[in-house]
């Protein structure tokens, strides 16, 4: 019966052992779970400012791009008013050529109506040649 008796204490010490032993693990699970846990609400953390600041950027650059826009619609009309002046300015300046070689036309003729010599027709009034 003693070894009867031994069965119980082994089996006690044994069962104390493996508590002892379950407990290490699940502490050292536990601590190791905490410092990842640490580390990954920190990351979350993170994100979701992150996030926050990202939507700002966003609506910031909506924003800026709106008015990049109409500051390129305000700078398109002048250079469409600038290009018209200068298509009006080569206009006049055409009409100013052309007028010129008109007074040019006109001149010479005058110079060859002053320099040909008078006809006198049967009606006694004076004709160019």
């Amino acid at each position: 019966m003693a070894s009867d008796s031994h069965a119980p204490v082994a089996s006690s010490e044994d069962t104390r052992a493996q508590t002892e032993a379950r407990a290490a693990v699940t502490a050292s699970l536990d601590s190791a779970g905490s410092r990842y846990d640490t580390l990954y609400q920190q990351r979350a953390s993170d994100l979701h400012s992150n996030a926050k600041a990202i939507e700002k950027q966003e609506i910031n650059t909506k924003k800026n791009s709106t008015a990049l826009a109409k500051e390129s619609a305000k700078w398109q009309k002048e250079v469409d008013k600038a290009t018209k002046s200068l298509n009006e300015f080569g206009d006049l300046q055409n009409w100013a050529e052309t007028m010129e070689r008109d007074f040019l036309v006109l001149e010479e003729t005058l110079r060859l109506v002053e320099n040909a010599p008078e006809v006198e027709s049967a009606s006694g009034v004076s004709q160019w040649r």
